[in-house]
This record gives C-alpha cells, sequence and structure tokens, in this order.
C-alpha cells in the first residue's frame, strides 16, 4: 500500500526567538517493512542530517536570525508492506530495551495487573494484557502530557497512545521481556483520527512483535516506522532551545492518505 504523508508543526512565539536548535527525528527509512521515496524536511536555518544510537535518522536545524513562527514541514511518499506478521527485525540488542527509563517504571499495582495477566511470558497473553489496559485506560485526547510517566498514566485511567505504549514497556521490562517504543503513522479511514502515531513492539521467541494498545492492531499492516527507542524522550519528533521567545504554543497536522 502506498501512503503520501503530509506532516507539519507551527511553533508561535509571544517574544521573538532567537539562536535556536531543533533536532528532529521525523524521517522515515526503507527497510523491509517500507519504502521510502521523496521524503523531505522543510525548516529554517543551517541542517545536518545523522544517525542516533538506535540508528534513527536525526536531523539537526540552527538558526540564529530572529523569528516569532516556524514551520517544520515533513512530507513524502511510503508504500508499505501489508502481509508482515511481526515486528521490525534490525541488528540492535534487545537487551537494550530492558534498560530503566524514567517514563517507563511500575509501581507495585502494575506489577500485580502484568502479573495476573502474563502468568506465561507468551504472545497470545501479551494480547490480553494489551486489551486489559486499554480497558483500564481508555483512549482520551488530551487527556496527558507528553511528561506523564506511565506510572502517572495507569492511575489516571485514561492516556493516549503514547501512555498506553509507556505501560505496556513498563509492564514487559518488569517481567524481564525487551519493549521498544516506535514513532510513526497509521493509516485509517476515518480521517479524524490523528495519524501521528506510537506503538509497542516486544520481543518473543527471537522476533519483534507489534502491540497496538490503543488500537488493537498487533501486525504493522498500516504503521508507517519513523523512529525506534526505549521512551518517548528517545524519539520526539521534535525538541530543541532557544534564546528568548516568551511563551511558545504549538499544533500540527498530519495527514496520510491512500496513493
Amino acid at each position: 500500500m502506498k501512503l503520501m504523508i503530509n506532516h507539519q508543526t507551527h511553533y508561535q512565539y509571544s517574544d521573538w526567538a532567537k539562536n535556536s536548535i531543533q533536532y528532529i527525528k521525523m524521517t522515515p527509512q526503507s527497510n523491509r517493512h517500507q519504502q521510502v521515496t521523496g521524503w523531505q524536511i522543510s525548516i529554517p536555518g543551517e541542517k545536518q542530517y545523522k544517525k542516533d544510537a538506535f540508528n534513527n535518522i536525526w536531523l539537526t536545524s540552527s538558526q540564529i536570525e530572529s523569528y516569532q513562527q516556524m514551520l517544520i514541514m515533513a512530507q513524502g511518499i511510503v508504500e508499505i508492506n501489508t502481509t508482515d506478521q511481526f515486528g521490525l527485525q534490525d541488528s540492535l540488542s534487545p537487551a537494550v530495551f530492558l534498560q530503566p527509563t524514567n517514563a517507563t517504571q511500575c509501581n507495585d499495582e502494575m506489577i500485580a495487573f502484568a502479573a495476573y495477566y502474563l502468568p506465561q511470558k507468551s504472545w497470545a497473553n501479551f494480547q490480553k494484557l494489551a486489551a486489559a489496559i486499554l480497558q483500564h485506560m481508555p483512549y482520551m485526547t488530551a487527556s496527558t502530557t507528553v511528561t506523564h510517566t506511565a506510572i502517572e498514566s495507569f492511575s489516571a485511567q485514561q492516556g493516549v497512545c503514547q501512555d498506553h505504549s509507556h505501560v505496556l514497556i513498563a509492564m514487559a521490562k518488569a517481567v524481564g521481556v525487551p519493549a521498544r517504543y516506535v514513532s510513526g503513522y497509521l493509516y485509517v479511514n476515518n480521517q479524524s483520527h490523528l495519524a501521528s502515531h506510537a506503538w509497542t513492539e516486544v520481543f518473543l521467541a527471537g522476533q519483534w512483535h507489534v502491540i497496538d494498545v490503543s488500537n488493537q492492531l498487533f501486525c504493522p499492516h498500516a504503521h508507517v516506522y519513523v523512529a525506534i527507542g526505549r521512551d518517548y524522550w528517545d524519539v520526539a519528533p521534535v525538541r530543541g532551545v532557544r534564546e528568548r521567545g516568551g511563551v511558545e504554543t504549538m499544533y500540527s497536522i498530519v495527514q496520510v492518505l491512500a496513493c
């Protein structure tokens, strides 16, 4: 399936900003699951591409000129393999994804929750756990922020795809199963769905398996991979620093269309 993706991120500042550096992870790569053609990122300033420790493409943009608005636009075409049954198989060591992070810690309640649904660490039981997480914390738009940890989101009993991913990763690691955070795009017929997305992969029986808790999807038939990490902070689409600028406001527009 061939998809056309357009992702716009708009920033507005209450004062003039300058001397900014933006770190952008919004570039998908070609692999066994997907082929990328014509991908471009438009942003002011001097740009440099490199790769991070997880082999994600990392664009750094530096700007010294003053500005009160900034537009970052990523767009291109990605053709995905809709027959894939497993997650993205790569050369990264699964052991890396057992490392603790602040966003993916478990408390006693979460450990007990995971133990109930995972008497054995099987693929079927992980799917049951994913269903239970969604029932416990239904998808609720704008119910959390990017700073929420797995413990905070689980306690709030609501969240978005980022929260579902953090909670599942935390529980998987608590029982000794490597789990990682994936950022990317999801193609759905309902265009009211936010197409910029996050999901999880768990490592079982020598394979990475997809668990999209928010949508209860367990194969990447409609998913475009952009970046992989231990949690959101490893794959954040845009992070940066600036001088001045006052109060920042931001909104995004994402379109994923079949073509």
